[in-house]
């Protein structure tokens, strides 16, 4: 049997890791907080997003392969690695990750602090002014909330919360009364209230200071620990395991809220899977946590710079520093709605369909179209479905005054969305009081389309206006993050719709759509049979071509159809934003596919499909990212662009984003991503700024002819394979370039057969 090392195995696959994939996405985002280019405060909130993403990845990427790994599951990665070795091999490239993010902040950040009029201080830096102010916020804020839990024989192993800062004390024995054993080392744990700010502020002249909370308490623990000699005070962070799949009961009496619930509890308790900690931590802390948690080295992570950068968003959002970040301009106007169009929409969109692009168009239209249905005697009924709202949202206020109205209104709230299960049900709980027909979620599966029906009578008639998108009904994040939707009154799109409703608020299978490609009833294969229809076109000797801009490209099915596609000449630009399991540019596979992720100010949201078709392309758009839970775990939609006018505004969306030269990043053919550079004589193109200029001669250059000459120019393949050639990749190493620290030169593993040498030094080792 031919065996391999473990580096070998994942550069011969023709699939790229899901999971390692991910990590290099965080590069990216690493990268823009290392672009010396961009204010300061820019780079800060690009850091603090690094860790927010890491910490979402260790909770669900890492704690889904810790269920596999606890309960013996067998699983393969895309790889070709097992369990174990891909464990190290993740966690190695996890370290690698977490000491640039360090380093970034120490070496390249933490330096301008002064003269951008701030400082991130420890408490002997300060003035005995400052230090009295400090220790008074202890005295009177920090001290009640604390909460001192010794190990012992006598006392239990305490509950740690979810990533929460927390102070491991190691103290001698003192003479008080209660000693029963003088001299004994004694382990004591201080969690750090989670309900105050990260950082004490403090001003010195000009300049804002920043403590950090946990530097005040590691400096006051003499008055929690009073008469007892204090050996070490280490911080550490834990993350738990969050991915938790809850077992749906067929028992229709079952409360699926409740065990919902239950479920969440869960994540409280759940495994632990990494520990942050500072450097030279005791022995007897890391003993007894590893000891404790069953985890080893690999999932220690010494942090030397600040624990959880999260907390810099809270220098974003001083009064002093507000506006210092990066400001989007304003919305414009959709090419498609005029200026005072939104005053009545009923009226206008009876004639017209409307293109969004958001945040370039604002999402005040469909807000709009809600309140004002929520308040127009004509109309009958709201329908929609919803996964993520805003705070104090307008959608929700809208949809209760149209309750209170008596308009019939039917919602399905997805409770299953992670990490927002609490706030779904407790808004469905308020719609439902007022009188909303509420349906919390499909049973198996998650609904994650966007899509809004109002239904109003025109005299002798019902007309449906309706909405669907990318992105969901939240007016926050619709600033932030790139979407597009449609809102319109076509009659096939109605029936589409209503149709859909059924299906997910009722027991109905409808036989086909006419403008809508589903999940999970057939998406996957409706976009294999397009993929087809272009690799026939290219061997017949038609013009063809693929577009696809996502999220997340990950579904094998689809990805054998895009290779076999690209052998048949059909040139296939795919713009990724994270996760691309598919390898662009390797020798008789995929020559003809390029692959790009777009990272800068904006969030990368809207997905959207092109397929040239001989020169009549169809063009779609939707909530659906191309993998194997969009397409069988999911309920999706994405929904044909047939407006000629939305079409050509739709190319235009892709032809700007294959153009840009200012936020890209090309894929290499190992998975590693060169930053996209524009030549001396070439066209600065930055689409998150170029949208925001109405451009009629953009969208009259939007045309299939000229998406296809963009699709055929060698300029990109060569540009992508010079930049392979003379550039150093983002991250600072790929896993297929380094072997892990951990792997000898001689040591071999087994090709996707269980790799048993590997399996039991791992096991060896964490026994140890």
């Amino acid at each position: 049997m031919k065996l391999f090392k473990s580096a070998d195995l994942i550069r011969k696959s023709k699939y790229i890791s899901r999971d390692l994939s991910w990590l290099r996405f965080n590069y990216r985002v690493l990268d823009q907080a290392k672009d010396a280019g961009r204010p300061l405060f820019d780079r800060l909130r690009f850091l603090a997003i690094t860790s927010s993403n890491l910490d979402e990845f260790f909770m669900i990427r890492v704690g889904s392969l810790y269920n596999y790994l606890d309960y013996g599951k067998e699983r393969v990665d895309y790889s070709g690695l097992r369990e174990l070795p891909f464990r190290r091999k993740l966690l190695d490239f996890a370290h690698r990750f977490v000491n640039d993010q360090s380093m970034t902040y120490l070496n390249e950040l933490k330096p301008q602090f002064e003269k951008n009029g701030f400082n991130i201080l420890r408490m002997d830096e300060l003035t005995e002014l400052e230090l009295k102010k400090a220790d008074g916020y202890f005295k009177n804020t920090i001290f009640p909330l604390l909460t001192p839990m010794v190990y012992d024989s006598y006392h239990g192993f305490p509950l740690m919360m979810n990533q929460m800062l927390i102070l491991g004390v190691v103290t001698r024995t003192g003479t008080g009364d209660l000693e029963t054993e003088k001299g004994q080392e004694r382990l004591t744990f201080v969690q750090i209230p989670q309900n105050l700010t990260r950082f004490f502020e403090l001003t010195r002249k000009e300049k804002v200071l920043f403590v950090p909370i946990e530097e005040i308490v590691r400096a006051n623990l003499p008055k929690l620990f009073r008469n007892v000699e204090i050996e070490s005070a280490d911080l550490f962070r834990i993350t738990r395991n969050g991915d938790f799949t809850l077992e749906e009961s067929e028992d229709i009496d079952t409360d699926f809220i409740k065990e919902l619930q239950q479920g969440l509890k869960t994540r409280k308790r759940g495994r632990v899977v990494r520990l942050e900690v500072e450097p030279n931590a005791s022995a007897l802390l890391m003993t007894v946590l590893k000891e404790r948690w069953k985890i080893d080295n690999g999932n220690v992570f010494v942090i030397n710079s600040l624990i959880d950068l999260k907390g810099l968003l809270q220098i974003l959002k001083h009064p002093n520093f507000r506006g210092k970040t990066s400001r989007q301009p304003a919305p414009i106007a959709p090419l498609s709605l005029p200026e005072g169009a939104d005053e009545n929409l009923f009226e206008y969109l009876k004639h017209h369909d409307v293109l969004l692009h958001h945040p370039y168009n604002s999402i005040e239209p469909m807000v709009r179209l809600l309140e004002q249905a929520a308040e127009d005697p004509q109309v009958l009924g709201i329908k929609q479905t919803i996964y993520r709202l805003a705070d104090d949202s307008r959608v929700t206020a809208a949809l209760l005054k149209a309750a209170e109205n008596g308009k019939h209104v039917s919602v399905l709230f997805e409770i299953k969305a992670r990490f927002d299960e609490e706030r779904n049900i407790r808004e469905g709980a308020r719609l439902e009081k007022a009188g909303c027909f509420v349906i919390y979620g499909v049973s198996k599966y998650k609904t994650h389309t966007k899509m809004l029906m109002v239904i109003r009578k025109e005299g002798e008639k019902v007309t449906r206006y309706v909405h669907i998108g990318s992105g969901n009904y939240n007016e926050q994040t619709s600033k932030l993050y790139t979407d597009v939707s449609l809102l319109t009154t076509n009659d096939v799109y109605g029936h589409d719709v209503s149709e859909f409703f059924n299906v997910i608020t009722g027991h109905s299978q409808p036989d086909d759509y006419e403008y809508l490609i589903t999940a999970p009833k057939d998406m996957r294969q409706q976009l294999v049979h397009l993929i087809r229809e272009e690799a026939r076109n290219a061997k017949k000797g038609l013009p063809s071509g693929i577009v696809i801009k996502i999220n997340s490209l990950e579904d094998k099915e689809v990805i054998d159809e895009l290779y076999k596609a690209s052998k048949a000449g059909v040139p296939i630009r795919l713009i990724v934003r994270g996760i691309c399991c598919l390898r662009p540019g390797r020798p008789s596979l995929s020559e003809n596919i390029e692959v790009r992720s777009v990272v800068g100010d904006l969030l990368e949201h809207s997905r959207l499909f092109y397929f040239h078709q001989a020169g009549q392309p169809r063009l779609y758009a939707g909530s659906a990212d191309v993998m194997v839970r969009s397409f069988d775990r999911r309920i999706e939609a994405l929904f044909l662009i047939v407006n000629p006018q939305l079409k050509r505004e739709a190319i235009g969306i892709l032809m700007l984003n294959l153009l840009d030269n200012q936020n890209s990043y090309v894929m290499r053919e190992d998975g590693a991503y060169i930053r996209r550079q524009p030549q001396p004589d070439e066209v600065i193109v930055n689409v998150h700024k170029d949208f925001y200029r109405r451009d009629e001669e953009r969208l009259a250059n939007a045309t299939p002819d000229s998406m296809l000459a963009l699709l055929t120019a060698a300029k990109a393949v060569e540009e992508a394979a010079a930049l392979a050639a003379a550039e150093a990749p983002v991250e600072a190493c790929s896993p297929e370039e380094e072997a892990s620290a951990d792997e000898p030169e001689a040591e071999t593993v087994e090709y996707v057969v269980a790799a048993e040498a590997e399996e039991k030094e791992e096991a060896d080792r964490t026994n140890a």
